[in-house]
């Protein structure tokens, strides 16, 4: 049968909080990472050097800047799941589904720590 408790233990909570702020400061690390990169413009002054591949250069640059600015918008997402899963579990609401309201398996949380649905709920949504 299902584990039906309402919450977990406030020892399991704290694992979770562990997990959760080292996932928070390496997707920060990453997000200083990308941002760097999109703020260093990739320009080694070398454009004077080989004038017939500055257009290419150019259109390069700005596929980069696309990208990393794409990385960046979801990088800066995934943080912001994971501080709301601080506050859920500040509020020892963490890893009980929103829909089901059961609790979310733990190797589910381990993997997707700021997920708030269980599998069974997010099958229902298929």
């Amino acid at each position: 049968m299902a584990d039906t408790t309402n919450r977990y233990s406030d020892e399991h909570l704290e694992e979770f909080k562990v997990l959760i702020q080292e996932k928070i400061d390496k997707a920060q690390h990453d997000l200083e990472l990308i941002k760097s990169a999109y703020m260093n413009d990739h320009n080694n002054g070398t454009e004077d050097t080989s004038p017939t591949f500055k257009a290419f250069d150019e259109g390069s640059a700005v596929m980069s800047k696309e990208s990393n600015s794409a990385l960046a918008i979801r990088q800066e997402k995934f943080i912001r799941d994971l501080k709301n899963a601080m506050i859920r579990i500040e509020n020892k609401t963490y890893g009980v589904c929103r829909v089901t309201g059961k609790l979310i398996n733990p190797e589910r949380l381990k993997l997707v720590p700021h997920a708030t649905l269980s599998i069974e709920a997010k099958n229902m949504q298929k």
